[in-house]
């Protein structure tokens, strides 16, 4: 069969190339603390985005041809397949993500869609052992279809509800064939437009029964997996139940959920709540709930979801910093939840965005593993709390006193003072050296 991209396999040629179908910075198997770098990266290619994606936005139609050489809906479904299994295959990217909805077409009943997916699902396990790519995780889209106006595990209407029960049990039927050892639930339309019509305890206990039951499920299966929630404040709805990851771990704590879920971290959602992708990260992994991310930025100049590739290689370095402090990924991994720009719409602009993705995710790695070797800002950090390693201090740390004498303590101190500095300029300065110095 004809290859549907004229773009050859890209292979690293270091920073001094200039050749745009070239690696500059991400070397597969150059060795970064202990081991290869695509083990520390775990690069995973976006069904939707990737495949799906026209550049449709609210003002204008698609640009970009996206239906692969197809005349049908199944025969631009399984062209997909063939082109998204080269597309990661020229780019050596080993993993891949989807929604039930982007694998095949709806049809016009559940039936229909479930027998459109019974007959694609063979396929791609085909393309897999072909080209030894694996499923990092699978979800089930529901919040695109009318029928999800008001949420799917939020909804008002019992039966939306069913339906959604059923889209996740075959999305995880089709995760656990695909090998994926990932899950996630991502709350598109889990929140609210206006509180004067919504029962928020009612919609919460609802949303938390459905994953309750989808681990179940899936355990009962077999599963031996993470289920991921990712976190987004808003868009599409006003406000989503999935705020950030703080409010994600009071959820599954509530509901007791904690044990079997962990939080797939989106930079572009993090920039929407108000944190840095680095503060998002840091809750998950500091609360044993790291699992994967989703790699893109935002605009800071628009309020919106923008999900553009990333270089910012500032924010790469921090984030895999975070990573690396967490021991690196287990089942989750680097998924590229990016599009091109609309203007971008040439099969050769998606190499070109993946390509600088892939380049600037390893700078970050490289620059995150001599901040750690460094030493300094790990060190500055740990001395600003030498006060708790003795003294009523480590009585304080080991929990060892209690208010009366700490009460007694500082009423025999006189004046109290805290004359340190926390020195952040010196700091930014040591991560600018660090990235760009010799």
């Amino acid at each position: 069969m004809n290859e549907f991209f004229n773009v050859p396999k890209i292979a690293y040629e270091g920073a001094n190339s200039k050749n745009m179908f070239a690696f500059r910075h991400y070397n597969p198997e150059e060795e970064i603390c202990g081991k290869p770098m695509k083990e520390h990266l775990k690069f995973a290619m976006s069904w939707w985005h990737t495949l799906c994606g026209d550049g449709t936005d609210m003002f204008g139609i698609g640009t970009a041809d996206k239906t692969f050489g197809g005349k049908t809906p199944m025969e631009v479904a399984k062209n997909k397949v063939l082109a998204g299994f080269e597309f990661m295959h020229k780019l050596g990217i080993e993993y891949f993500c989807f929604h039930d909805k982007d694998l095949a077409p709806e049809g016009n009943s559940l039936q229909e869609f479930q027998q459109n997916l019974d007959e694609i699902v063979p396929l791609i396990k085909e393309q897999m052992e072909k080209y030894h790519i694996k499923c990092l995780w699978g979800t089930a889209n529901l919040f695109n279809h009318p029928r999800y106006t008001h949420g799917a595990g939020t909804t008002c209407n019992a039966d939306v509800y069913c339906y959604a029960a059923a889209q996740i049990k075959k999305a995880i039927d089709i995760t656990l064939e695909l090998g994926g050892m990932g899950y996630v639930f991502w709350g598109g339309r889990e929140g609210y437009e206006t509180l004067l019509n919504t029962d928020m305890g009612f919609e919460l206990d609802n949303m938390a029964y459905l994953m309750e039951m989808a681990v179940d499920y899936a355990r009962g299966k077999g599963y031996k997996g993470d289920f991921y929630i990712e976190p987004k404040p808003k868009e599409p709805t006003k406000h989503q139940y999935d705020f950030d990851a703080s409010t994600v771990l009071a959820f599954l704590r509530k509901y007791g959920l904690e044990k079997d879920f962990k939080l797939n971290i989106e930079a572009n959602h993090a920039t929407l709540s108000a944190h840095t992708f680095q503060h998002e990260l840091r809750v998950a992994r500091i609360n044993g709930a790291f699992g994967s991310i989703d790699a893109n930025q935002g605009d800071p100049l628009l309020g919106w979801d923008t999900d553009q590739f990333p270089t910012n290689v500032y924010d790469a370095a921090l984030a895999m910093y975070e990573v690396l402090k967490n021991g690196g990924f287990t089942n989750g991994g680097l998924n590229f939840d990016a599009k091109v720009r609309r203007a971008s719409h040439t099969y050769e602009d998606l190499f070109l965005a993946y390509i600088a993705g892939m380049d600037t995710f390893a700078m970050g790695l490289k620059i995150a593993d001599k901040m750690i070797k460094d030493g300094r800002i790990d060190a500055f950090a740990k001395s600003r709390y030498a006060s708790f390693h003795t003294g009523i201090g480590e009585k304080i740390k080991n929990k060892q006193t209690d208010l009366c004498a700490l009460s007694d303590y500082a009423l025999s101190l006189g004046s109290v003072a805290d004359e340190a500095s926390g020195r952040q300029e010196y700091l930014e300065s040591i991560l600018n050296d660090i990235m760009f110095g010799k």
